[in-house]
């Protein structure tokens, strides 16, 4: 088979960066070289810049993750917050704090009040959360009963919907198949609240 035409490869990789950039998450230009498979990084800048050139994307000197869409408008700040490790929507499973990448978020407020998970497991397909999917936590210490938080106990980490009681606490799946954790009111940490989940339809490599 002979090589996709460069106007047809181009026109995919814009398509692959605007998917991206409405979703809140620039690729830097290695992340475009793996998901294309080019063999060389330069390849993938030289696209990028065509693309700047033609107007269809901006770019921010300095930056790595710096591609933006073009818009009549002002753009909103972003910032970028921590995403650590994974946490479990199934059985529990050992917190991890790692900071494997960085996620841009809307840059209002503090990025020290927030942070984010990759989740694993499948306990929480009903909510609309599902394996691989990013979801940004706000700190906080309490939450309301029917919020779907992520969860410490003991040292583990979960993510669920709350349901406080009188005398105990359930966290709750959203998926029959999964049972709902009950743990006494003293045994349970609360991370945060999940504020919003993100997720990518196309593997970016």
């Amino acid at each position: 088979m002979g090589r996709t035409p460069h106007g047809q490869t181009r026109q995919k990789i814009f398509r692959f960066m605007r998917q991206r950039l409405r979703a809140g998450l620039p690729p830097t230009v290695r992340e475009v070289q793996q998901a294309f498979g080019f063999s060389a990084v330069e390849t993938a800048r030289s696209h990028l810049d065509a693309l700047v050139e033609q107007g269809l994307l901006k770019k921010e000197g300095g930056k790595a993750r710096g591609y933006r869409l073009p818009t009549g408008e002002r753009e909103r700040p972003f910032m970028l917050i921590p995403l650590l490790g994974r946490v479990q929507a199934g059985a529990l499973t050992t917190a991890v704090e790692e900071i494997e990448d960085f996620v841009p978020v809307d840059g209002r407020g503090s990025k020290d009040d927030l942070f984010a998970l990759r989740v694993r497991g499948e306990s929480m397909l009903g909510a609309g959360i599902l394996p691989g999917d990013i979801v940004i936590v706000r700190k906080q210490p309490a939450a309301a009963s029917g919020d779907i938080v992520v969860a410490l106990v003991g040292d583990e980490a979960t993510v669920k919907t709350l349901h406080l009681g009188d005398d105990k606490i359930e966290l709750v799946p959203a998926n029959p198949h999964f049972k709902k954790i009950v743990v006494e009111p003293e045994a349970l940490v609360l991370l945060g609240k999940v504020i919003e989940v993100r997720r990518l339809l196309e593997p970016t490599a």
